[in-house]
């Protein structure tokens, strides 16, 4: 199986931790032109976004499965047969992936491509944040709720949920790894529905 895949080198080491199957070849690009002129039997698109251009580009290339990281986006929304997978960092290096497929679209093919990558993975409905990602975003919005408050430093805080939880890092280290800005656009987009989800940054 030949898969292309467009992301950045940290992406790229990250699922490269898991040994992929041996018939597998894994195509690497840099921008989105070169993935649609790729031929291959799937397609990733680590570095997503949710933009018209991009998303006619990757409409070209549907008739094998197509991955779109699009944590905060839906699938309705986007408004396309695709695949959106939970590619946040920290989450790419598991033997799990979270993904959500197009009720059009057959397992098969997914599952094909997912043993290939050497995972299983759970189907989720087409909601914003899946599970780990909204789960992780509400422990680091309370982490920031808590230090705005002045009940300890980042560093204890990371620090107490690491021992405390066994989590492999703390919430304002996974803040810096996945990025503010992701963070925060999946809690506002959660927020319009319940304010439970109202942003402490």
């Amino acid at each position: 199986m030949r898969i292309c895949i467009l992301a950045d080198e940290t992406i790229k080491t990250e699922l490269l931790q898991i040994p992929v199957a041996a018939d597998t070849e894994l195509v690497w690009v840099r921008d989105i032109e070169d993935l649609v002129k790729e031929k291959a039997d799937a397609y990733m698109d680590l570095l997503f976004l949710p933009v018209p251009e991009r998303i006619t580009a990757l409409k070209t290339l549907t008739a094998v499965p197509v991955f779109v990281n699009a944590v905060a986006d839906t699938l309705e929304e986007i408004g396309a047969p695709f695949i959106r997978i939970n590619g946040w960092p920290g989450f790419l290096n598991r033997g799990l992936a979270e993904i959500v497929m197009d009720k059009n679209l057959q397992a098969k093919p997914v599952r094909s491509v997912m043993q290939a990558l050497g995972r299983d993975y759970r189907a989720l409905p087409d909601e914003p944040g899946m599970i780990a990602p909204r789960v992780l975003a509400m422990i680091i919005n309370e982490a920031y709720f808590a230090l705005k408050e002045g009940v300890s430093t980042k560093e204890e805080i990371d620090i107490a949920m690491k021992l405390g939880t066994n989590y492999p890092m703390g919430p304002f280290e996974w803040s810096a790894r996945i990025g503010l800005e992701k963070i925060g656009r999946l809690l506002d987009k959660l927020n319009e529905n319940n304010e439970r989800y109202t942003r402490a940054f």
